[in-house]
């Protein structure tokens, strides 16, 4: 028997039903432990060392995990393909380590993108041991919250009282805000104009052109600075004919847009959907942990807290396969696109 470890109950009993009788999933239900709001949670002079608190309902689901290991014979980290989800795995086997709940057991981290009985069958096949790197990552992310919250937000309380808190992220997006404000302040507004013309061709064709040429000089865009001077070329506009010397036609290429990644795809709902981005990633969630189709739970989406826009070869493979049938051939791309990004990416990304 072996144990296996989530993030969510719902993800739980679809992994459950995928991996069958010989696997016990449970849900760890997010973080486990966190740094207590006191002073002497994390200690700069002693390496940074940081003290974890457990509360009551995690501790019981850790003492639910540890029942389960009793007679398993191998432990599997299944939480969330980031760096939170492999802080969660790693506190998880830090507790199970000092309960002395992991004896003759094999540990092994496995991460899927997809909640897909092929995805989660094929990562199961593929387990590696916990990302060192990423647990740093997040620790160190944590102490500096811990740090820089613990010590600035007392400061703001007695300068500006009514003021919540400081934070090692929103007092630099405050920063950012404020600078931009600044700008904005400073910024003194000049009055502009531009002239569109409609005309009708010989077929009574609608044609929308701008004003691009007056006099034999280009029209740049603060030449006409007044209503008065754009009457004036107005007036000039609807007295003259004007006609179609020559057209001139080019080839064009446009690119679909790569994959969504977390900001673009909650920009993106907030532009057409006027979602904010909590109830983007709300949604988001319940489309990757699956939705029933045909009586199985099946994922609709890859993992959505990512910086990455590649496109797994199995999802490639699968796209080309449903333009072929519902297209035809011709249809098909030669080759895939394939999407890269520039930085060095890791499954999380923010």
């Amino acid at each position: 028997m072996d144990v296996v470890v989530v993030e969510s109950p719902a993800k739980a009993k679809t992994i459950n039903k995928y991996l069958g009788k010989d696997y016990t999933v449970l849900a760890s239900y997010g973080h486990v432990r966190d740094l207590p709001s006191k002073d002497g949670s994390v200690q700069p002079d002693e390496d940074f060392l940081m003290s974890w608190d457990t509360d009551a309902k995690s501790q019981k689901r850790l003492n639910d995990i540890a029942s389960a290991l009793k007679g398993a014979d191998r432990l599997i980290l299944a939480t969330d393909p980031d760096r939170e989800g492999e802080a969660i795995s790693w506190h998880v086997l830090e507790v199970l380590n000092h309960k002395k709940a992991l004896k003759g057991i094999d540990v092994k981290r496995v991460v899927f993108n997809a909640i897909t009985k092929r995805s989660v069958l094929e990562a199961m096949a593929h387990p590696r041991d916990l990302d060192l790197e990423l647990i740093n990552a997040y620790l160190a992310r944590r102490a500096l919250d811990y740090l820089v919250g613990f010590t600035l937000s007392p400061v703001l309380w007695r300068k500006l009282p009514g003021s919540r808190s400081a934070g090692r992220v929103q007092s630099v997006a405050l920063r950012l805000v404020c600078d931009r404000e600044m700008e904005i302040e400073a910024f003194r507004s000049q009055e502009y104009w531009t002239i569109e013309a409609d005309f009708l061709t010989g077929t009574r064709h609608g044609l929308t052109s701008r004003l691009q040429v007056l006099d034999g000089e280009k029209v740049d865009k603060f030449d006409l600075t007044d209503e008065k001077s754009a009457t004036l070329v107005k007036a000039r506009i609807e007295a003259s004919r004007f006609s179609v010397r020559s057209i001139e036609s080019k080839p064009g290429k446009r690119h679909p847009q790569p994959p969504f990644t977390t900001s673009t795809l909650q920009q993106e709902a907030s532009r057409k959907l006027g979602f904010s981005a909590s109830r983007t990633m709300q949604v988001a969630q319940r489309l990757y942990e699956g939705l029933d189709i045909d009586g199985e739970t099946t994922g609709l989406i890859t993992y959505m807290r990512t910086d990455g826009v590649q496109i797994a070869d199995e999802a490639i493979a699968d796209v080309r396969t449903v333009i072929n049938n519902e297209f035809g051939e011709a249809y098909v791309p030669g080759a895939p696109r394939i999407y890269k990004v520039k930085a060095k990416e890791r499954a999380g990304g923010p």
